[in-house]
């Protein structure tokens, strides 16, 4: 698996190259509109949440010496547990919505990498690829708050934190990358189908989603880049994949 983590990571370097070639920028503006207002809206929360979470913590601590601190520090803790929380709902939100406008850049990538101009796959609609976004990211989303939960309180575990930190990166990474693949997938498989074969490929979608999780931490220029050069990544590596296991419907030239 680690194989594949790494070919999901390395799939970055050339996706300004391919964006630039087949000129795909303009697809992506209103996919960044939506990325920097639900991000925007997910930190304005945190900051806002941070302090009444931090307020209820507080109370947890009975003594009088130390509440200042202990006041403080649930402040902070209250601040990233939200922010968390953010991220997660942020890039399910994000994908979901922009799926419609993802479908043609993935299509474009998938004919350049075929070397041919009409090809035959699944025919979906604007609302029938964003219901599958939605469909896909909202499944997504729940499994990843179930995982997410235990493996947070497995941080607070003393050694166990360290592994806790992993288990998360992975988890996050895996379901951001289950995201971006599913733009390409969308054209090729069911729903069911789709899940079965990231599932299969773990370690590409993981590889694609630690870089993704990676953006979101650059101030604003993360949330605006993160989606062109995530999706690009992910649709070329996961054409190559289906190509590679006979996977494709038949093309024509």
């Amino acid at each position: 698996m680690m194989k594949n983590i790494l070919k999901g990571i390395r799939a970055y370097g050339g996706s300004i190259k391919l964006i630039s070639e087949l000129g795909l920028w303009k697809y992506f503006g209103i996919p960044i509109l939506i990325s920097i207002v639900v991000a925007t809206l997910v930190l304005i929360s945190a900051y806002a949440m941070a302090d009444n979470f931090g307020y209820y913590f507080s109370k947890l601590w009975i003594w009088d010496w130390g509440q200042e601190t202990f006041f403080f520090l649930s402040k902070i803790l209250s601040g990233i547990l939200i922010l968390l929380v953010g991220i997660i709902v942020y890039k399910h939100v994000v994908m979901a919505l922009s799926a419609p406008f993802m479908g043609p850049v993935s299509e474009k990538i998938e004919a350049h990498i075929l070397g041919v101009d009409n090809h035959k796959h699944r025919k979906t609609s604007f609302n029938e690829q964003l219901w599958r976004g939605i469909r896909i990211n909202m499944r997504n989303l729940g499994m990843e708050i179930l995982l997410t939960i235990p493996i947070l309180i497995i941080g607070f575990i003393p050694i166990l934190g360290f592994v806790s930190t992993i288990l998360l990166i992975l988890t996050q990474g895996y379901y951001a990358g289950f995201g971006n693949m599913d733009y390409t997938l969308e054209r090729h498989f069911k729903y069911d189908e789709s899940i079965r074969f990231v599932k299969q490929h773990r370690g590409l979608a993981i590889g694609n989603g630690i870089v993704f999780i990676l953006f979101l931490l650059i101030p604003v220029i993360g949330f605006i880049m993160v989606l062109p050069l995530s999706v690009t990544a992910a649709s070329a590596e996961t054409v190559k994949l289906l190509q590679a296991e006979n996977k494709l419907k038949t093309y024509a030239l």
